[in-house]
């Protein structure tokens, strides 16, 4: 049965426990068969989508921060042998080593703290090559954010990075009295399947340039870095000069006025190789 936050279970560092049997199943749920799989849960909490997947998963790893919570699901789960509580924070956690062989993708769930939900998403794109699907529950507006398309108005950086390394959907949304205590936002559950687009992109490592990504990452903080600026002028304003920005504009098709809000992930790649094929590189470092 749930336990309700008291005084000894009271958040402390920002929790909103999902208090919704309905949702937590839901959540559940959403990872698909992870009968044969290792999921790793972020925040467990309270441990109420933990005692669902104690059942489901082959193998649970719970990583909780918070050090009475921690102490509580080692507690409730002792007798589990298939679930391990890890304290220690999600951001410092080499995902990897979780892998019970070279071959094993983690599933991922979880309700992710606000104030690091970009971090955290990060966190996970950054080691797409061990995970293979995540469910996670955020606040609403960086739901949309991550889910934009282009000429919307929340597509940004957040939403290009998804992209370039997962397939976004947006499943339900929840009503503040879906948690305790009640955040001031409504929350979104996200499934991210991860479907790198590296290749598709020619971002893949040469002896010219060995880490194409993280050059390519620093591109794209540049050309959202002023979303309400054309694409010109963050590239100015970074250091490239009118003429070579204007020349890979043109090299793409691209209007002199072209804003990155504008431009989808593919197009925005190819404005990029423009800059690489020049020898344009110092300022994607």
């Amino acid at each position: 049965m749930e336990r309700p936050v008291n005084k000894r279970n009271r958040p402390q560092l920002g929790q909103n426990f999902l208090v919704s049997p309905t949702a937590q199943t839901a959540i559940a749920d959403a990872l698909g068969d992870v009968s044969q799989r290792t999921v790793v849960e972020i925040g467990p909490g309270l441990g109420a989508i933990t005692r669902i997947l104690a059942h489901r998963a082959r193998r649970l790893l719970a990583i909780e921060l918070d050090a009475a919570l921690a102490a509580q699901l080692q507690a409730d789960f002792s007798g589990q042998p298939a679930v391990t509580i890890l304290r220690q924070n999600i951001l410092a956690t080499d995902l990897a080593a979780l892998r019970s062989d070279p071959d094993d993708k983690l599933f991922i769930a979880g309700n992710l703290p606000y104030y690091i939900t970009s971090d955290i998403l990060l966190h996970l794109f950054a080691a797409h090559r061990v995970v293979e699907r995540a469910v996670v529950m955020i606040q609403r507006e960086v739901a949309d954010r991550v889910a934009a398309q282009p000429g919307s108005r929340d597509y940004g950086l957040l939403s290009v990075t998804a992209q370039l390394y997962a397939r976004t959907e947006k499943l339900f949304t929840l009503p503040p009295g879906a948690f305790s205590p009640p955040p001031q936002v409504h929350s979104t559950v996200l499934r991210l399947t991860m479907e790198p687009r590296l290749e598709e992109l020619r971002l893949v490592p040469t002896p010219e340039q060995p880490d194409p990504v993280t050059s390519f990452l620093q591109f794209l903080r540049i050309c959202f870095a002023q979303k309400r600026k054309t694409l010109a002028n963050n590239l100015r304003a970074a250091g490239h000069s009118a003429e070579s920005a204007a020349a890979a504009l043109a090299g793409c098709d691209l209007p002199p006025q072209s804003r990155a809000e504008q431009l989808d992930l593919p197009t925005l790649a190819s404005l990029y190789r423009r800059f690489e094929h020049a020898g344009r590189r110092p300022a994607f470092r």
